[in-house]
């Protein structure tokens, strides 16, 4: 199983999972267009997307989304709120509605994990191919204690780490927004991030992603310094630390 991030922030959100033979998509908060693009970067035709799933219904995960299905048609795996949410803005399209936390798209083992956003429905995913696994999780003020055994020692992680609280504050957003962001319904902070990932690392654990970084109130260097200097507090370490970012592909990754 691999894994590349196709865009990354709050101008637009897309990744995409292959395994031997599945390929999946998550998200698809760019244009129909720029995912083309990417994919061709990547060697993978559209045309060859199993499915996507979709975190939530914010237009920074869905954009693209109701253009690249009319084309594509590849299902949709959503839960009851996001499906309906959906049909409000896409009128006709393939999907699964999962009844459970648990189930299978191809090759791929998929566990939900309910996130805290505000939005209805939002979610992020456990995901593991032939004893690989990863972890996919933006968009939530915070992560529910009872999903954190579950989340520990993972392969790889990709995970929100949105904001500096002290350049959130200090910036020029209203109040009403900073407080939002901060609540426990907005976005995880470098601090937080940093927290939960050395909660959760273990010795299967070989890449971490930061994702989600904001423009206004993150710098790539701050988040990497706050989670290096963390992980170093507690005698942990990973191999590979990456920032996904915005309108930009990473290399593919091995899980």
């Amino acid at each position: 199983m691999k894994l590349a991030v196709l865009s990354s922030g709050s101008r637009g959100n897309c990744a995409l999972i292959q395994t031997g033979s599945t390929k999946i998509l998550i998200d698809l908060g760019v244009t129909k267009s720029y995912v083309e693009e990417k994919l061709a970067e990547l060697k993978v035709d559209p045309e060859e997307i199993n499915a996507i799933l979709i975190t939530h219904t914010h237009v920074d995960h869905i954009q693209g989304l109701k253009v690249f299905l009319k084309k594509y048609h590849p299902k949709l795996y959503v839960n009851k709120t996001i499906l309906s949410l959906l049909k409000e803005y896409i009128d006709d399209f393939s999907y699964v509605v999962y009844e459970t936390n648990n189930f299978k798209i191809g090759d791929v083992d998929i566990q939900v994990i309910k996130t805290s956003h505000d939005v209805s429905g939002s979610v992020g995913f456990i995901i593991k191919n032939n004893e690989k696994s990863l972890v996919y999780i933006t968009d939530t003020g915070y992560i529910n204690n009872k999903y954190h055994e579950s989340l520990r020692n993972h392969n790889l992680y990709v995970i929100e780490s949105n904001h500096d609280v002290e350049m959130l504050m200090n910036g020029k957003y209203p109040f009403h927004l900073k407080k939002r962001i901060l609540s426990d319904k907005g976005h995880l902070s470098n601090d937080d991030a940093s927290y939960y990932l050395s909660e959760f690392i273990g010795s299967n654990t070989n890449t971490i992603i930061l994702a989600h970084l904001s423009d206004d109130n993150n710098t790539y260097e701050k988040a990497i310094n706050t989670l290096t200097g963390v992980l170093k507090s507690k005698n942990k370490m990973v191999k590979n630390i990456i920032v996904a970012k915005q309108k930009q592909t990473t290399d593919w990754i091995e899980v």
